[in-house]
């Protein structure tokens, strides 16, 4: 490969390099097209299926919804996962100077102890994803078990006073965590995992009232799909008169609301079983960790109609008089 006299790439070899793994403005380049490929590639799907279920099965009661960060308003994963990534690279720049060997060594140890949990609320969500982002999620973890052996050679060699094999076997793990970080990131921002998939409502929606049909198409009881604009809602007639209106895609997957389960008082996801209070679309039980958008609702002679509700005014009267 040409180098500069100084030892470096030249610039032309740099930008040929960059050319390869930026994609070209014509398509993806080799990293789009190799993750899009592992998407669609069903070799591990039995494997898959045998973890998904494991995962589910694990008595975790209600410790499940803390695992998938409902009471934080978002996946809590992201979050776990920031002290063995800190850890691990702070022992990094300490094993790039001199004198600090005793304490790149007790970052790594820190950053072993942390990945347990961090592995743990990852599984959680993972087992409720759709079977493309599973793939990608597979060799995500892989990736990230073997990272988590690489530090914990680099550790057990540092405690046998092998500095240098500790530092490379660091290294090394470093190396792998950024893999499964990047495939960690196309998980979250390009396939949408652990998004909202309700937060576009209220950005499309106009204010205003909005009618959405006479109140005798509404069965009592039973679940009716309609739009308000471009957003699909779902319709929910009570026996006592109430009228409940939330977003029809599951703030979770966007899975239709419509299709699910109504009882006490609630919808259950068909996709999921994220369950959704009628009333103001609280989510009652994940892995769903955003609420559903809802609406307010009100009857003008014959007619329903229907208004965008702010989270904020979940508890005011929906009520209004006509």
């Amino acid at each position: 490969m040409e180098r500069s006299l100084t030892g470096s790439l030249t610039p032309r070899r740099a930008a040929e390099a960059a050319r390869r793994l930026l994609p070209p403005s014509d398509g993806p380049g080799r990293v789009l097209r190799s993750v899009d490929r592992l998407e669609r590639w069903p070799g591990a799907d039995r494997l898959i299926g045998e973890i998904r279920a494991a995962v589910r099965a694990a008595p975790l009661g209600a410790g499940r919804d803390l695992l998938h960060g409902r009471w934080l308003g978002h996946p809590v994963h992201p979050l776990m996962v920031q002290l063995p990534l800190g850890t691990w690279l702070s022992a990094a720049v300490l094993d790039a100077l001199p004198g600090h060997r005793r304490g790149a060594r007790t970052l790594i140890g820190v950053g072993l102890a942390a990945a347990g949990p961090a592995a743990l609320t990852g599984w959680t969500d993972w087992a409720e994803l759709p079977r493309e982002q599973q793939r990608v999620g597979l060799v995500h973890a892989a990736a990230n078990v073997t990272a988590v052996a690489l530090y914990a050679a680099s550790y057990a060699a540092r405690r046998r006073g092998r500095a240098g094999r500790g530092k490379a076997l660091g290294f090394a793990g470093l190396s792998v965590v950024a893999v499964g970080g990047a495939l960690g990131g196309h998980l979250a921002y390009r396939q949408a995992s652990g998004a909202n998939h309700a937060e576009y409502v209220a950005h499309v929606t106009e204010a205003g009232w909005h009618a959405v049909g006479d109140l005798a198409d509404f069965p009592v009881g039973r679940a009716v799909r309609r739009h308000v604009g471009e957003v699909a809602v779902m319709v929910v007639r009570e026996e006592d008169g109430a009228v409940h209106v939330l977003a029809d895609r599951c703030s979770h997957m966007a899975g239709p609301l419509s299709e699910g389960d109504i009882e006490d008082g609630c919808v259950r996801c068909p996709w999921h079983g994220s369950v959704f209070r009628l009333a103001d679309g609280w989510n009652v039980r994940g892995p769903a960790t955003a609420p559903q958008p809802s609406f307010d609702t009100r009857v003008v002679g014959d007619r329903l109609e229907v208004r965008l509700r702010h989270l904020a005014e979940a508890g005011d009267d929906a009520g209004e008089a006509a």
